[in-house]
C-alpha cells in the first residue's frame, strides 16, 4: 500500500488488501460439518446487521491473513476496542435519525432531520478520529484507516460541509415564533415572548396531546398534528429565506457518506463481533490466542477446544475438555481411533475450527497455536441414508467424497469423520487407505476419525491418536498419541449395538 495509492477510494478495506470480500455463492460443507454455522449465529446475533457474509469468506493469500491478524491485534487493545464500540453506538444514533427521517411526512421536517443526521455522522467520525489517535495503533490496516480519516477530516470539502451543517443546525435550534390563538384564528409571527403557558394550554385543548410532545415540530414526534403542520406552513411563508436555505442544503447533501467510510463501518463489525464474544467467553474461563504462522507441514496447539461446544456449555454447564496436538515434520495425517462417545468427533471439529479461525485472521480457541496457511478446508462427515434420493449411506458418502478427490486440490486441510461405516471391514480398510494415500500424495494435512485400527498403520506420514479411557474404562475425552487398540475398536462396536455386560443383563 504505497504512498501513491488513493486511500480515499472504496477499494480500501480493513479485511483484504486486494479483493472485495463477499459471501460465497455456494456454502462449503465444512461450515456445517464443523458446527461453524451455529458459532457464526452466536457471533452475529447481537449486531443487528448481517455480518455473516464476512465469516463466509476466506482471504486469498497468507499476506491478507496476516494483514487481518495485525488489525485484530489492534482491535483487541482496550483503548481501540472502546473507541470502536463508542463509534458503533454513535452510528446507531445516525441510523435512528435516518429511520425517523423516513417516517416523517412533512417535507420541511424531513430536511431538518436530514441535517441532524449529517451532524451526528460528522460527530461520530470526529470522536473516532480523536480516540484512535491516542490509542497506539500499530497495524498497517488501522494505521492506514486513521490516516484516511485524518485526510477526510482535514479536507476542504469536509470542513465546508461541517460548517454549513452546524450553522444551519444552530439556526434551526434558535428558531422562535409566537403563536396567538383568538376566536378560532391562529396567528404565527417570528420572535419570542415570556408567556404564561397559554401556548401549552392551547395545544392541549386543540390536540388532546401533552404539550411536552408538541414543543417543537422539528424535534418532536415525526408525525405532526394538523395544528403543527399548519403552524409550519405559516412559518415557512414568514421566513422564506431560512426554509430555502434548509431545502437547498439538505438537497445538495443527500449522498454525504464517503464509500471508504461506509465500507469501514460494515467491515469493522466483523472484528468487533468476534472480540465481543471472546471477551464474554474469557470471563467464563475460556482462552483464546493469536495463532503464529507455522512452517508448511507442521502444526501445534495447546489447550485446544471446540468453540461451538463451549458456547453451548455456557447454558448447560457441561465441562469442556481441552486437548493438545503437534504435527512434526514429515507427518501428514492423524488417524484417530477409540471408543464411541470418547470425544473423537469433537476433537476433529476443534481441529477444523482451529484451522478456520486461523485462516480468517482471528484468534483461535486455544491457549497457544501455530498453524500453517492452508488454501482450503475440506471435510467429509458421516451422513445418513437419503430418503429423497433412495441412495444408501455408503453411496451417499461416495457421492460426497468423489468431488473432493477429483478436484486434486493440493495442500488443503482435510477432515474425514467415520467414513465407510456400513461397508464390510475388509472393504472399508482398502477404501480408507486409498483415501489417505490420495490426500497425503497431494501434500494435504488432516485427520481421519475411524473405528478401523488398520488405517493407523503402514504409512510413515500417519500419526495414530487414541481417545483415552481411565482405569475404570470410562471416557476421559482426552486425545493422545498412541497405538490403535483392538479392544478400543471392539468397544466401538459393543457400545454401538448395546452389547455391554450391563446392557445385556438389563435386557435379560
Amino acid at each position: 500500500m504505497g504512498e501513491g495509492y488513493d486511500l480515499k477510494t472504496e477499494d480500501f478495506s480493513i479485511l483484504d488488501l486486494y479483493e472485495k470480500p463477499g459471501e460465497q455463492e455456494v456454502l462449503q460443507s465444512f461450515y456445517q460439518d464443523l458446527n461453524l454455522l451455529q458459532v457464526i449465529d452466536k457471533l452475529t446475533a447481537k449486531w443487528g446487521r448481517d455480518v455473516r457474509q464476512y465469516y463466509r469468506y476466506l482471504p486469498g493469500t497468507l499476506e491478507e491473513v496476516e494483514y487481518r491478524r495485525a488489525i485484530y491485534g489492534d482491535i483487541k487493545k482496550e483503548a481501540v476496542y472502546t473507541a470502536l464500540m463508542d463509534y458503533t453506538h454513535d452510528m446507531e444514533k445516525v441510523w435512528e435519525l435516518r429511520r425517523e427521517k423516513e417516517r416523517v411526512l412533512n417535507s420541511m421536517q424531513k430536511y431538518v432531520w436530514h441535517v441532524r443526521e449529517i451532524a451526528a455522522y460528522c460527530s461520530a467520525y470526529e470522536a473516532l478520529e480523536a480516540k484512535l489517535d491516542k490509542a497506539g495503533l500499530s497495524s498497517e490496516g488501522m494505521t492506514a484507516f486513521l490516516r484516511i480519516l485524518k485526510e477526510i477530516m482535514d479536507s476542504g470539502g469536509y470542513r465546508s460541509l461541517k460548517e454549513e451543517i452546524l450553522t444551519l443546525l444552530a439556526k434551526i435550534k434558535g428558531l422562535r415564533f409566537i403563536i396567538t390563538y383568538d376566536k378560532d384564528r391562529i396567528s404565527v409571527i417570528p420572535g419570542e415572548i415570556e408567556g404564561n403557558g397559554a401556548y401549552e394550554e392551547m395545544l392541549r385543548k386543540e390536540s388532546g396531546r401533552e404539550p411536552g410532545r408538541l414543543q417543537n415540530p422539528f424535534r418532536a414526534d415525526p408525525h405532526l398534528s394538523e395544528l403543527e403542520s399548519a403552524c409550519l406552513e405559516i412559518l415557512e411563508k414568514k421566513s422564506p429565506e431560512f426554509f430555502a436555505e434548509l431545502k437547498n442544503t439538505a438537497g445538495r447533501n443527500t449522498e454525504y457518506e464517503l464509500p471508504v467510510l461506509k465500507r469501514f463501518e460494515k467491515e469493522v463489525i466483523f472484528y468487533l463481533s468476534y472480540a465481543t464474544l471472546t471477551r464474554d467467553m474469557q470471563k467464563a474461563g475460556f482462552e483464546f490466542s493469536a495463532p503464529v504462522t507455522a512452517p508448511e507441514g507442521t502444526m501445534e496447539a495447546n489447550g485446544l477446544y471446540d468453540l461451538a461446544l463451549a458456547l453451548t456449555s455456557l447454558t448447560t454447564g457441561k465441562k469442556v475438555i481441552a486437548n493438545d496436538l503437534a504435527v512434526k515434520e514429515g507427518e501428514r495425517f492423524f488417524v484417530l481411533t477409540g471408543p464411541n462417545q470418547g470425544g473423537k468427533t469433537t476433537f476433529a471439529r476443534s481441529l477444523g475450527q482451529l484451522v478456520y479461525f486461523a485462516r480468517v485472521g482471528l484468534d483461535v480457541p486455544a491457549v497457544s497455536a501455530s498453524v500453517p496457511f492452508f488454501p482450503e478446508i475440506q471435510t467429509h462427515f458421516s451422513v445418513e441414508e437419503s430418503v429423497e434420493t433412495g441412495r444408501g449411506k455408503l453411496k451417499e458418502e461416495l457421492v460426497r467424497l468423489a468431488p473432493m478427490m477429483e478436484e486434486n486440490k493440493r495442500g488443503t486441510f482435510v477432515i474425514i469423520n467415520e467414513l465407510f461405516t456400513t461397508a464390510a471391514s475388509y472393504d472399508a480398510v482398502i477404501m480408507g487407505k486409498k483415501v489417505l494415500e490420495h490426500f497425503i500424495g497431494l501434500g494435504c494435512m488432516g485427520i481421519y476419525v475411524t473405528h478401523l485400527k488398520e488405517l493407523a498403520e503402514g504409512h510413515e506420514g500417519i500419526v495414530s491418536l487414541r481417545a483415552m479411557l481411565n482405569d475404570e474404562r470410562k471416557q476421559t475425552f482426552k486425545i493422545m498419541r498412541g497405538e490403535a487398540l483392538d479392544t478400543a475398536c471392539a468397544e466401538n462396536v459393543v457400545n454401538k449395538y448395546r452389547l455391554t455386560y450391563d446392557q445385556l443383563k438389563e435386557r435379560l
